[in-house]
C-alpha cells in the first residue's frame, strides 16, 4: 500500500514529546522519519514512565514507525553529519530551546545553506521571538500561561492538570500541520522565499491557547472571566459526569434544548421537561446544581449499562468513562483497528503482546497499520548513514 506521504524524508532532532509528535503524524501517513539521539541515554522520553525493562511505552507509542540515529550534535562530526543528512530531506524538525541550534552551528543559515528547499518546523516554550523566547518550559507551563489549567479543577481547590502533556501533543500536531502548509505551497510551485521568511514557529503557550475558543473575546467582550467548575461545561447545562450503581460513570451531555425535554422524560422527571424556565440553556445553567441533583439520583439506581441503554434509545448523547480496561475491551475500538498489537520486550523473560493506539484520522474504514514501534537506540544507524556515502 502506498501511503500519501511516502517519497518524504524528515530530520526529527527533537526530544519528549511535542517535537516527536509531529514526526510521529508524517511518520503515520508514509514519511521517513529519521530520529537523531545523543549517544548513550538517547531521548530521554525512553525512561519515561518505565516500569521494567529498557524502553518506556511511552516512547514506543511516541517515536512509532521512525528510525533512530545516534549522533553527538555538539560535536564537528555529528554536526557535519547532520547537514549531510539535511541535503537529503525535506523536513527538519527540533524542539530545543530557542539558540541551541544556533549554538550547534546548525541554524536556519547552515540548514538553508546545506539545502534551499529544507522545511524547518520549530517547537519551543514561548517561540522563537519575543521577550521570552530564550525561556525554558515544558507543557505544564504552557498550559498553565495558555489559559487552560485556570479552568481545571473545582472551583474550590486549586486549579488542576489533565492526565497527559495535552499541551506538547497539541503543539505537535500544529507543527506537523505546519510542515503540511509549507510542503502544499511548495507542490503548488509558489515563490521561494528565504528559509527565515517561511520557519514553522510554534509555541507550546500558543497551541493551548488556541484552543481556548471563546475566552480572550468573552473578557473583552463582556468582562466575564471563565472559572472552574469541575466535571461541567461553564454555561452549558446539563452536562457532566455521574456515578452509577455498580461505581462507574458515565458523562451525560443534555443541554441542548430538544434534547433535554426526552433527556427529563427518560429519567422519570417531567416536572423539569415541562418546566417554561428550563426551557433555555441561560434558565437550565442557572439551576444546574438543582439538574445535577436529579440527574444524579437517578443514575445511582442503575448500572453504567442500563443508564446508557435508557439514553441511548431516548437519543440523549452518553457514554461511559473509560479506563484502560475498558479502552482494550471495547468492540468499537476494535472495529477501527485503534488497538494495534506488538511483541515487545517487557522486562520480563519473554516478550509481550502490547496493544498501542491506532493510527488518526482515519483514511477508508480502519487505521492505517501502524509499521513499527519506536525503535531501540541507534537501531538504524548504520544503514541511514551508509546512504550518505552512496547518494
Amino acid at each position: 500500500m502506498r501511503l500519501p506521504l511516502d517519497g518524504l524524508r524528515v530530520l526529527e532532532l527533537g526530544n519528549y514529546i511535542a517535537g516527536p509528535t509531529a514526526g510521529r503524524m508524517l511518520a503515520d501517513f508514509g514519511a521517513e522519519v529519521i530520529k537523531v539521539e545523543r549517544p548513550g541515554k538517547g531521548d530521554e522520553l525512553r525512561n519515561w514512565r518505565l516500569y521494567a525493562g529498557d524502553v518506556s511505552m511511552l516512547f514506543r507509542t511516541i517515536n512509532r514507525n521512525k528510525k533512530s540515529v545516534v549522533l553527538d550534535l555538539k560535536t564537528p562530526e555529528g554536526r557535519d553529519t547532520v547537514l549531510e543528512l539535511v541535503r537529503q530531506c525535506d523536513v527538519v524538525i527540533e524542539n530545543f530551546r530557542p539558540g541551541t541550534l544556533e549554538r550547534w552551528q546548525l541554524g536556519p543559515a547552515e540548514l538553508e545553506k546545506a539545502n534551499p528547499d529544507i522545511i524547518l518546523a520549530r517547537i519551543s516554550a514561548f517561540g522563537q521571538t519575543g521577550p521570552l523566547a530564550g525561556r525554558p518550559g515544558f507543557a505544564a507551563v504552557a498550559e498553565a500561561m495558555g489559559g487552560l489549567r485556570n479552568l481545571v479543577g473545582e472551583a474550590d481547590r486549586p486549579p488542576s492538570r489533565v492526565g497527559v502533556s495535552l499541551g506538547d501533543s497539541v503543539a505537535g500536531l500544529y507543527a506537523a500541520f505546519g510542515v503540511m502548509v509549507e510542503l502544499f505551497q511548495r507542490q503548488n510551485g509558489g515563490p521561494r522565499r528565504p528559509l527565515s521568511e517561511r520557519v514553522v514557529d510554534v509555541a507550546l503557550h500558543e497551541a493551548v491557547f488556541s484552543m481556548m475558543e471563546s475566552l480572550v473575546p468573552d473578557y473583552q467582550a463582556y468582562g466575564v472571566e471563565r472559572q472552574r467548575v469541575g466535571g461541567r461545561m461553564e454555561g452549558i447545562a446539563p452536562s457532566n459526569a455521574y456515578e452509577c450503581l455498580d461505581g462507574t460513570s458515565v458523562v451525560i451531555a443534555g443541554n441542548g434544548d430538544s434534547i433535554f425535554r426526552r433527556y427529563m422524560l427518560a429519567i422519570g422527571r417531567p416536572d423539569l421537561a415541562d418546566d417554561p424556565g428550563l426551557a433555555s440553556n441561560a434558565g437550565r445553567w442557572g439551576r444546574r446544581d438543582e439538574l445535577d441533583d436529579a440527574i444524579a439520583a437517578w443514575t445511582k439506581t442503575l448500572t453504567r449499562a442500563e443508564v446508557l441503554k435508557v439514553l441511548d434509545e431516548a437519543g440523549v448523547p452518553a457514554g461511559p468513562i473509560y479506563t484502560a480496561a475498558d479502552i482494550c475491551a471495547d468492540e468499537q475500538y476494535r472495529e477501527r483497528g485503534m488497538i494495534q498489537h506488538f511483541s515487545v520486550d517487557v522486562g520480563a523473560d519473554e516478550p509481550a503482546e502490547v496493544g498501542f493506539p491506532g493510527i488518526v484520522p482515519l483514511i477508508g474504514p480502519r487505521s492505517l497499520p501502524v509499521r513499527s514501534i519506536g525503535p531501540d537506540l541507534g537501531a538504524d544507524t548504520e544503514d541511514v548513514l551508509s546512504t550518505l556515502e552512496t547518494r
